[in-house]
């Protein structure tokens, strides 16, 4: 699939407890394909440098190789972590106020963040009902395919990421199928 490797989608590292699919984060496309540009103007979004906005993925083993500095202090994947599990998409106090009412929804800059948060509450329920139909394995690895085929432009077929506004080929905006207008 163009975009993202078979590695990737397999890839656990790229699950992030929240249903947010790492693999089409602007924060770890611009690191995987070494893109400065790209960096640099997520680094405006973020207000972060350059040398903090590099990521491999949510849920990588401790200690992380590079993690952006925002995920290593998440609540939800902090709690995720606390209850030995992966995903939200295990607990049964799901969809409970974390999202909403943690430090995620304060931090998050404000162009993005309704954005983030229609992606994970949409996202959650579809991986609970990959897993339901699958198993956890075969289910999470679903999920994490139909997220990765999801974030491609409905004109021109070529990639996206999470939160883009338009294709960056073909110039079509794409928010309101994507992820919701910034």
């Amino acid at each position: 699939m163009e975009g993202w490797t078979e590695e990737e989608i397999k890839n656990k590292n790229l699950r992030a407890p929240c249903g947010i699919f790492c693999g089409a984060c602007a924060i770890y496309i611009a690191t995987r394909d070494e893109n400065e540009k790209f960096r640099n103007i997520i680094c405006n979004i973020w207000k972060t440098t350059p040398e903090d906005t590099t990521c491999y993925g949510c849920m990588q083993p401790d200690p992380p190789k590079k993690l952006f500095g925002f995920c290593q202090k998440c609540a939800i994947r902090n709690c995720a972590k606390s209850k030995g599990f992966y995903s939200c998409h295990q607990c049964e106090k799901w969809p409970c106020g974390m999202i909403e009412n943690s430090d995620l929804a304060k931090v998050i800059p404000s162009q993005i963040k309704n954005s983030v948060l229609r992606v994970m509450k949409r996202a959650i329920p579809l991986w609970r009902d990959k897993v339901s139909e699958y198993g956890d394995e075969k289910g999470s690895l679903e999920w994490a395919r139909a997220e990765a085929e999801r974030y491609h432009c409905p004109s021109c077929g070529k990639p996206l990421y999470r939160s883009a506004q338009q294709c960056r080929a073909c110039k079509k905006p794409v928010a309101d199928e994507l992820d919701g207008v910034i």
